[in-house]
């Protein structure tokens, strides 16, 4: 059955072997969860969103039309889970900043593989800044660049995904870049 490409294991599900759907769970999850991840910043969240993206599809596996890919379609289902919960968390906190932690690629990409105390704080300070910068960005701004950026997707893809036109995808990654660099511009100046 892992064999079977996801359109047939689609069918077999709409044809009653509920049980089947299983196999999209095991091919799909674990980019699913670094999606959600990298969206919401948290574990816990992330398995969340893993499991609520599921059963929106299953749920809503008969709507599938194909004309994408199952597995964009379920990017889609999984980025507006992860908004949606971005922005609950947002109206909950009410006008302060989501917190959350960096995702762990993103402190792959700060030096250092053994640091001096003064590197040591420096890495500090650095996710520090970049953490405020993230956590600046409005969830769709987030969730554009996160798609754009940790998971290198096309802007038809993040359009897809986001349920935006390509230009307000264009529009919302350029807009998330511009807050990045004006938010770390006094590293980026400094490390000249």
């Amino acid at each position: 059955m892992m064999e079977d490409s996801d359109a047939a294991v689609i069918e077999r599900v709409r044809a009653g072997d509920t049980e089947t759907f299983q196999v999209l769970v095991e091919r799909h999850s674990h980019a699913i969860f670094r999606l959600a991840y990298r969206m919401t910043g948290n574990e816990q969240d992330a398995e969340d969103v893993v499991q609520e993206a599921f059963l929106r599809a299953f749920r809503r596996l008969n709507q599938f039309a194909g004309q994408a890919s199952f597995g964009v379609w379920l990017h889609r289902i999984a980025a507006n889970c992860s908004l949606d919960l971005l922005r609950r968390r947002q109206r909950q906190a009410g006008a302060g900043a989501l917190r959350t932690s960096l995702p762990a690629e993103t402190l792959d990409l700060l030096p250092s593989s053994a640091p001096t105390p003064d590197c040591a704080v420096a890495n500090a300070e650095m996710q520090q800044q970049v953490q405020s910068a993230l956590d600046a960005l409005s969830p769709q701004e987030r969730a554009a660049f996160v798609l754009r950026h940790f998971e290198n997707r096309s802007i038809s893809d993040i359009s897809a995904a986001l349920g935006l036109r390509v230009s307000a995808a264009k529009h919302s990654v350029f807009r998330a870049v511009q807050k990045m660099r004006q938010a770390l511009a006094p590293i980026l100046n400094s490390n000249k």
